[in-house]
């Protein structure tokens, strides 16, 4: 099935995870992948932390957009970023409502955290409103809105919390532009038509059972349609690990050292404890949590350029175009808690 059937099944996409699983790097090539398929892609980061704009070259992200990735000559889309902080949306709410000057006596005065701890959930939603409002600039297609939005949303359990805000603040507010901004927030976050949030784990126990957690946390407590998840960190699997050193030595006409056949047989052996791993996790997952995964190979490199993230980005468009269903799921579309563990 054609890839471009995910990037336009939503216009946004919320990419989530434990701290850690490289849903930053996920975000990353999510829009490389669909900057290849002719979208032009805006991530917004959220928590300000990533080393995003390091992979391409760049200095940190801030409130105004720059350009990653230019548009190629295959007719590829660009590959844009920015950030957003709950200070810069309150203060371009208020000078769009012709409050300039309180909003910038209002940050300077530290008053946005007093105001945060009176109404939990509040500077969420100014970022959430934000994001929302670069949505529907992608719906109506207004002049250099991009193609679809990617979310490097927070780590997993802020994750919850983040997106949860919204209905939060829709019952505890029931009047006034508060209740209207979460409302409209909602709206966008339970419509699979404008919204969908990709969940990136590690084939490793722990990740899992946070991931699945977290799935039914967002389909329960939030409304959100789920998309693929993505696992992240996969070993490639290797044949004639059970070959002994010595012997394969020897067939191929050399000798080893003192010590290096030991620390070969000792390496493969890692390698296919990690191999069973890997494919157990990924059982349980599939198991767990019915949803489509694309794999996303472990890259040797301590620090990832544009080059790895070309290749995390064939990864994804090749995933994508080996899955049965793309569609998101609906909000009842997998099995109920009671199937998770821990």
């Amino acid at each position: 099935m054609d890839p471009a059937q995910f990037f336009t099944a939503s216009r946004l996409a919320i990419v989530a995870g434990k701290g850690g699983v490289g849903k930053t790097t996920v975000s990353a090539a999510l829009a490389l992948a669909a900057a290849r398929s002719g979208f032009t892609t805006l991530i917004v980061e959220v928590e300000g932390k990533s080393g995003l704009a390091a992979a391409f070259g760049e200095p940190p992200l801030a409130y105004d957009e720059i350009l990653l990735s230019p548009a190629g000559r295959r007719g590829d889309g660009e590959v844009r970023a920015r950030a957003l902080t709950s200070d810069d949306a309150l203060l371009e709410y208020l000078q769009d409502h012709g409050m300039a000057r309180l909003s910038k006596r209002l940050v300077a005065s530290g008053m946005l955290d007093v105001v945060a701890t009176a109404v939990p959930g509040i500077k969420d939603i100014l970022v959430l409103g934000k994001v929302k409002q670069l949505e529907r600039a992608v719906a109506r297609g207004e002049p250099g809105a991009p193609d679809l939005l990617v979310l490097d949303a927070p780590a997993a359990g802020h994750a919850i919390t983040f997106l949860q805000s919204a209905r939060g603040l829709v019952d505890a507010v029931k009047v006034g532009p508060i209740n209207n901004q979460a409302s409209d927030v909602l709206e966008l976050l339970t419509d699979p038509a404008r919204c969908q949030v990709v969940l990136v784990t590690l084939p490793e126990e722990t990740p899992v059972n946070e991931l699945v957690e977290t799935a039914y946390s967002l389909e329960d407590k939030v409304g959100v349609s789920l998309g693929p998840v993505v696992v992240n960190g996969l070993y490639p699997e290797l044949a004639g690990l059970d070959t002994d050193p010595d012997a394969a030595a020897a067939a191929a006409g050399t000798n080893l050292r003192s010590g290096e056949a030991a620390a070969l047989a000792a390496a493969a052996d890692f390698r296919r404890h990690r191999m069973a791993l890997q494919r157990h996790q990924l059982e349980r997952l599939e198991e767990l949590l019915p949803l489509p995964q694309l794999r996303l190979p472990y890259l040797f490199n301590p620090a990832l350029g544009v080059a790895d993230l070309e290749r995390l980005a064939t990864c994804v468009l090749n995933g994508l175009a080996a899955t049965l269903h793309l569609a998101p799921s609906a909000p009842s579309a997998v099995a109920g808690p009671g199937a998770a563990e821990g």
